[in-house]
């Protein structure tokens, strides 16, 4: 579990999707000993390139590394690498400290939880929040909990892809901050599509819209990270239509075990539902302004190329 080299921990990873691939290639620039697991072989092509020690199983990374980091698309991905009929569970010995890095449901990780706590593995909740673009310059955020001292532990591993860290409680106080994030990020493509289809009716431009907002108090590092797709109409997906659903289901259902009132998250899901009906799935969320445009009876408009 020692790398022989480096006398520091081996790592592992479970998952090389959109986020994990590049936040492996961090840790492995960093120069960590990283053995790697994905169920798609070309996933793990470009960090084997990069020096990454490719395991045939998710198992086999569990039984070689010391802290394992998991990066899956949902609950259910997750229960089936943990506690599935092949889960990883029995391969994890006392001491080992698994990093989940994922937005799932606090109930399926807490589920985790109390499986691995039982077999001596401490398990720290790290969402991440941030975008593609973010991953690949190492700017994001890990929101954490769980066991503080297996955090302080990890802490400098995080720095190698995180610019902010925060560590948030021992239980699954990191879950519950990263869906009220996502709930803000959300609404906003939802409010900020009204808004621009009601300016498009005073005669105001969308470009020229957004350009104001940006130097107005609304003004907001998503709305600036958005503004190039929202004027060139380019809605090739950062995060999907599909991928909001997901998460803001998840968010109906935490809300509805805790008895919590979400009128407009509940609303703005069906927004969602309304774009995902309409073929516009695989979009990113902000399709949303299209959608409105639509419903105030403007004609659809073509995307423009990106400025050379």
């Amino acid at each position: 579990m020692m790398d022989v080299a480096t006398g520091t921990p081996r790592l592992g990873w479970i998952g090389l999707g959109k986020m994990g691939a590049p936040m492996c290639l961090h840790l492995l620039k960093a120069g960590h000993s990283v053995d790697v697991f994905d169920t798609l072989t070309s996933a793990m092509t470009a960090v084997e390139a990069e020096g990454a020690t490719v395991a045939a199983s998710a198992r086999a990374v569990a039984e070689s590394a010391a802290i394992i980091f998991v990066s899956l698309p949902n609950d259910g991905a997750l229960r089936s690498l943990i506690l599935g009929e092949h889960g990883i569970v029995s391969a994890l010995k006392p001491g080992k400290i698994i990093i989940e890095t994922s937005t799932v449901s606090p109930t399926v990780s807490q589920q985790v939880a109390e499986a691995l706590t039982a077999g001596g593995v401490d398990y720290l909740r790290a969402p991440i929040s941030g975008s593609t673009a973010t991953a690949a310059s190492a700017k994001l955020t890990v929101l954490a909990s769980g066991p503080e001292a297996a955090y302080r532990c990890v802490e400098p591993l995080l720095g190698a892809f995180a610019i902010r860290c925060f560590y948030l409680g021992s239980a699954e106080e990191a879950r519950y901050m990263k869906l009220a994030i996502n709930m803000l990020v959300g609404s906003t493509s939802a409010v900020l599509a009204e808004a621009l289809t009601f300016g498009r009716k005073g005669n105001l431009d969308v470009a020229q819209m957004l350009e104001v907002i940006g130097e107005s108090a609304v003004a907001s590092p998503l709305i600036a990270y958005k503004r190039d797709m929202l004027s060139r109409r380019d809605f090739s997906p950062a995060f999907s239509v599909t991928q909001m659903i997901k998460d803001f289901d998840l968010v109906l259902d935490a809300a509805r075990s805790e008895h919590v009132p979400v009128y407009l998250i509940a609303l703005i899901r069906q927004q969602y539902e309304a774009a995902y009906a309409q073929g516009r799935g695989d979009e990113d969320f902000f399709v949303l302004m299209e959608q409105y445009e639509a419903l105030a009876g403007f004609a659809a408009t073509a995307p423009t190329a990106a400025p050379v």
